[in-house]
């Protein structure tokens, strides 16, 4: 592996999940890696409730874009992480592969947005301390 790992967080629509975690690994993982997000079918646009629910922990994710897998085909992945969206996200080239079955909060209430959001700071942290 390089000196900076390459982390490609995929969700569905890259809008949620994905964008969440690519926040969390920005925020607990620093200039130590490179992170992305993107989702198999994008919606390009990010949810405006993610927006907000990050921005309670003082993240700006109105600094993200929605993007499309098409972008890192070809480019060199580390580790690459689905969200739980099974056969909606297709194989991603990569050394490591992870599914971390994570539930999409876009229809949940408030209190279960936060849960999920809340779950996926605390799987970027441990997946971090493995670099």
């Amino acid at each position: 592996m390089r000196s900076k790992p390459r982390i490609l967080f995929v969700c569905v629509e890259n809008s949620n999940r994905s964008q969440m975690a690519e926040a969390f690994a920005r925020i607990h993982g620093g200039e130590t890696i490179e992170v992305f997000s993107a989702g198999s079918r994008p919606s390009g646009r990010i949810n405006p409730r993610a927006i907000a629910f990050m921005a309670e922990l003082g993240y700006d994710l109105t600094t993200h874009a929605s993007k499309s897998l098409d972008e890192f085909n070809g480019q060199e992945i580390d580790v690459a992480i689905t969200m739980g969206c099974g056969d909606e996200c297709p194989l991603v080239r990569a050394r490591r592969r992870e599914e971390w079955q994570i539930p999409d909060p876009r229809d949940m209430s408030d209190p279960e947005y936060r849960q999920v959001r809340d779950l996926i700071e605390s799987k970027v942290k441990a997946l971090l301390q493995e670099y």
